[in-house]
């Protein structure tokens, strides 16, 4: 597999999730916290609740895309419990 990953993380204080790609998520999930994200700055409790890895970073646009289009919270926690 390549080094390229769609994550979801998901902040209590909010309750939402947000849903990014990254080649290391740990480093950007740290970024999220910090506020250096604009769109998830306005909290500092976010957890890396699922993420999966691609062959390439068009592989892993394409699934970020896809989840997004869905705009459905249901879709996103039926892909956390699933684990995939």
């Amino acid at each position: 597999m390549g080094n390229f990953f769609v994550y979801i993380i998901f902040s209590k204080s909010l309750n939402r999730y947000y849903v990014g790609h990254s080649t290391n998520t740990e480093t950007r999930l740290a970024q999220h916290n910090s506020g250096i994200s604009k769109f998830t700055a306005s909290a500092s409790d976010w957890k890396l609740v699922w993420s999966e890895e691609f062959p390439s970073r068009n592989a892993a646009q394409q699934k970020e895309r896809h989840i997004k289009k869905m705009k459905s919270r249901k879709y996103i926690e039926t892909l956390i419990q699933a684990g995939k």
